[in-house]
């Protein structure tokens, strides 16, 4: 292990030397953030116009709302109490968008539920949320204070306003979570790519100028082989430490320059009543994505991730004759890398099909599906599929690097022969 670690060291001090980590550290998280502003600007930007109905039994807000019309909302108003199944499927509702249930409940515990059936814009939630918080500031000030509607507005707490989707009012699943998933998962599968890449051409450059008969000299194959993956690994995660640092530094800074305030609607509205344009990926990733637990996940996804797919690379290395035989045996790994991010998109589109439970438990989509599963969510009683997933991850990177350690010794002092299978079934046989 002592020698595995020195070879690590090596490699470690050889990539951090490179001009292109550099570049790759600072850049990377740069068009990450480029992209994000112009999501959070232009993305979800449509047009929306609202039919609501106010559900209001207790006739709390007297059938009035904020004064000042919005071309964009019509309001209606209903006393008698509609459960959330009769919105949903009775015909006399369909011309509704969206449906605000106010009870006499909400002057003591401030919360008030919107049923949307298609998901709203940013601009399109803060403005009814706007609208509704400003009437019941009027009617709590007058049935609670003697103050006037602007002196209770300087003291007042902010109603507590969720939004639901009225095919799935427990807000099981969320698309828009899942893509935060997929993204987490894509960026593993990248560096496993990248830097997988980075294990191949040191194997394989070492392999063509001789060094691995000096090398081998002093250190056996198998800690020559784990001292590549560790010291390669060790430059991924410094990598990918430098990215959340500046990633998360510049959303912080967007949070506190561009988008500030963006969740209290009477900082949010103009004299106008139009809001900021924002959209729903800024309050996702301000206000929804779980960032201690993500990364936390992500770390030990890509960790074993890494370690399957690093196996590989190194064998590939070591086995190929040529270069053009490792370019050869390389697209069958390409392909898989990108059949995973598929299995990715699947899992976000079909996050409840056994396919997507077996996609999560295969090794080689296991760490993309899995990100995607974390950020919806498991249903009660099944979060233990997130742990079986990582554990057969982990057992399978052990015996895939035992696999790849007969392969690298067997291989690695042969020269100027055509990669086959039967080579490679040959190698394997061998002790």
């Amino acid at each position: 292990m002592r020698n595995s670690w020195i070879i690590a060291m090596r490699e470690l001090r050889e990539r951090l030397g490179s001009r292109s980590f550099i570049l790759m550290a600072i850049l990377g998280p740069l068009v990450v953030l480029t992209f994000t502003f112009l999501i959070f600007q232009f993305g979800g930007k449509d047009q929306q116009k609202w039919n609501v109905l106010i559900v209001d039994p207790a006739n709390v807000m007297e059938h009035k709302i904020m004064s000042g019309e919005d071309p964009n909302i019509t309001y209606s108003f209903a006393t008698n109490y509609i459960e959330i199944e009769q919105f949903a499927n009775e015909k006399r509702f369909a011309p509704f968008d969206a449906m605000v249930e106010v009870n006499e409940k909400i002057l003591s515990n401030k919360t008030s539920f919107l049923f949307y059936r298609e998901k709203p814009s940013f601009t399109m939630s803060v403005n009814i949320r706007y609208h509704v918080e400003r009437r019941l500031e009027e009617v709590l000030a007058k049935e609670f204070t003697k103050l006037s509607v602007n002196e209770f507005r300087k003291i007042k707490q902010p109603i507590n306003f969720a939004f639901r989707n009225v095919y799935d009012p427990k807000d099981v699943k969320s698309d828009l979570a899942g893509w935060v998933g997929l993204f987490f998962g894509a960026v593993i599968f990248v560096f496993i790519f990248l830097f997988g890449m980075t294990i191949l051409r040191s194997v394989s450059r070492e392999k063509t100028n001789r060094v691995v008969e000096i090398l081998l000299a002093t250190v056996k194959p198998r800690s020559l082989m784990l001292g590549k993956i560790l010291g390669i690994g060790i430059s991924a995660f410094l990598q990918l430490f430098l990215w959340c640092l500046i990633i998360g530094l510049g959303l912080y800074l967007m949070r506190e320059t561009i988008f500030v305030d963006m969740y209290d609607a009477s900082n949010q509205v103009a004299a106008a009543g139009q809001v900021s344009d924002y959209n729903q990926f800024v309050e996702l990733v301000f206000d929804r994505v779980q960032f201690g637990v993500m990364i936390f996940y992500f770390s030990l996804f890509f960790t074993c991730g890494y370690l399957f797919y690093g196996a590989f690379f190194a064998a590939l290395g070591a086995v190929s004759g040529s270069e053009s035989d490792g370019q050869q045996f390389l697209i069958p790994l390409i392909l898989i890398l990108c059949f995973a991010l598929y299995a990715g998109y699947f899992a976000l589109e079909n996050p409840d099909s056994p396919m997507t439970t077996f996609l999560m438990y295969f090794p080689f989509t296991a760490p993309v599906v899995a990100m995607v599963k974390l950020s919806i969510g498991f249903d009660a009683g099944s979060a233990y599929q997130l742990f079986v997933s990582l554990f057969l991850l982990l057992a399978s990177s052990i015996g895939v690097i035992a696999i790849a350690a007969r392969l690298f010794k067997n291989g690695l002092l042969q020269f100027g022969h055509t990669l086959r299978f039967k080579n490679i079934i040959l190698w394997l046989k061998i002790k």
